[in-house]
């Protein structure tokens, strides 16, 4: 008898090996120079644990997991996603006890029973960050950058930033209440399944593939057009930080991700050029997730991508991979909060030749360079009030102690002489 893989898999073969490998390693080398570090929760989990996170109306909980029974009874799923899984292991292993940003990262095999077509399958590898402890949009803005910096390095340079906001406890529940109002006007024409949600969990609605409901919710209201102050102070703050990035984007007011714990920003990054099936992943901000798996209050933000989906897009044809990962780097020591989109900029600059990581956490100096030490980093780059006025940096080296102000442009000069044992005298 001739055994055949199941219906929406695949045998990664050994010509495909290659650039699987320098993807790998082309992720690990910028969640490297990001300060992500690598976490590896299991490939299942109590059910329980999606069901409460992802939300059991999602269609990714009611109708695409794979849930089994264990021997004693306790139900079981294999993973459809990561941020889930994450969470839990930081807050079994009690990894936010050190305080500050928790940046991490993952790459492994998920699992969703969904109709299988080109680029998507039932068992698929997704790449992605976490961060945790950072409120601040400036945390969003790196996601996407780390993210659409992964896209650019392997070639996809016609790329497009799909930008939206499902607000917060602060506007969400207006706005349910008034899309609740449109849907009880159209509730004779819904699907079954979106005449249940309509009520339970109305955002679920967006979820349809009905061509029918998805005729009907296209005269829909949308959150994006009721936020709040805050969540409108939010959006405009990220995308003004990703201009500064020279990230183009398209605010975009049907991006509402197919999952209950997203708060406020939500993204997709697309390649046209696949056409119907353009979406390479995406992500946004979930400051609630923590709180509700049992941790305490803790904003959080991070993305996921398809690897499948980002390897038919490349093709075979694309050599990743340049940077030696044992490079110790700069940790960006932020002491103003204007100072966040100068230190990007700056990390930005030092990325090409060094790993940079930025703190966005707002804690004192001491706190930072505490973490800095704590990351591994050979210079603390400090930007503060007097730095800022003067366009210049004060870097310290954390092996010497040595410590010296300088105009910025000649940052990265001081820096490689340091690294090679003979620091010249800054200039003013």
């Amino acid at each position: 008898m001739r055994f055949q893989r199941p219906r929406g898999t695949y045998d990664r073969t050994p010509d495909a090996s290659p650039l699987w490998r320098q993807l790998r390693q082309l992720f690990d080398r910028l969640c490297v120079q990001y300060g992500y570090a690598e976490v590896d929760p299991p490939i299942f989990e109590h059910t329980e644990l999606f069901t409460r996170a992802v939300g059991e109306a999602t269609d990714l909980v009611s109708k695409e997991m794979y849930t089994f029974p264990d021997r004693k009874g306790r139900s079981l799923s294999l993973r459809p996603e990561a941020t889930a899984g994450v969470v839990r292991l930081v807050l079994e292993n009690k990894l936010l006890a050190a305080g500050g940003l928790l940046r991490l990262a993952y790459w492994g095999p998920m699992f969703r029973y969904d109709r299988p077509q080109a680029g998507r399958f039932r068992q698929f590898v997704q790449l992605g960050v976490e961060a945790l402890g950072s409120a601040s949009p400036a945390m969003d803005a790196e996601v996407i950058e780390l993210f659409v910096g992964l896209l650019r390095e392997v070639g996809l340079a016609e790329l497009r930033v799909d930008l939206g906001s499902v607000g917060d406890a602060c506007c969400r529940p207006a706005y349910e209440d008034t899309l609740r109002a449109f849907l009880a006007g159209v509730a004779d024409r819904l699907c079954p399944t979106c005449q249940e949600r309509r009520q339970a969990n109305p955002l679920r609605v967006f979820d349809c593939k009905e061509p029918g409901c998805q005729a009907l919710l296209g005269e829909a209201p949308r959150i994006m057009d009721q936020l709040c102050a805050d969540c409108q102070a939010h959006r405009d703050r990220l995308e003004a930080l990703l201009g500064a990035r020279g990230i183009a984007f398209r605010r975009d007011r049907d991006v509402v991700r197919g999952l209950d714990y997203y708060t406020r920003t939500v993204f997709e990054v697309n390649y046209p050029a696949l056409g119907a099936q353009s979406a390479l992943g995406g992500g946004g901000r979930y400051d609630r997730l923590v709180e509700a798996c049992g941790g305490p209050a803790t904003p959080a933000v991070g993305f996921s991508g398809g690897l499948e989906r980002l390897v038919w897009a490349i093709g075979n044809e694309k050599t990743l991979g340049r940077a030696d990962l044992g490079v110790r780097g700069a940790y960006l020591v932020l002491l103003s909060a204007a100072a966040e989109a100068p230190a990007a900029r700056i990390a930005a600059r030092l990325r090409a030749s060094i790993p940079a990581e930025v703190d966005y956490s707002g804690r004192g100096l001491k706190a930072q360079l505490k973490s800095a030490n704590a990351r591994g980093a050979r210079f603390a780059i400090l930007l503060g009030e007097e730095e800022l006025a003067a366009r210049a940096v004060t870097v310290k080296d954390l092996d010497s102690g040595e410590q010296k102000a300088l105009p910025e442009e000649n940052l990265l000069e001081l820096i490689q002489a340091w690294s090679a044992g003979a620091p010249p005298a800054a200039r003013p």
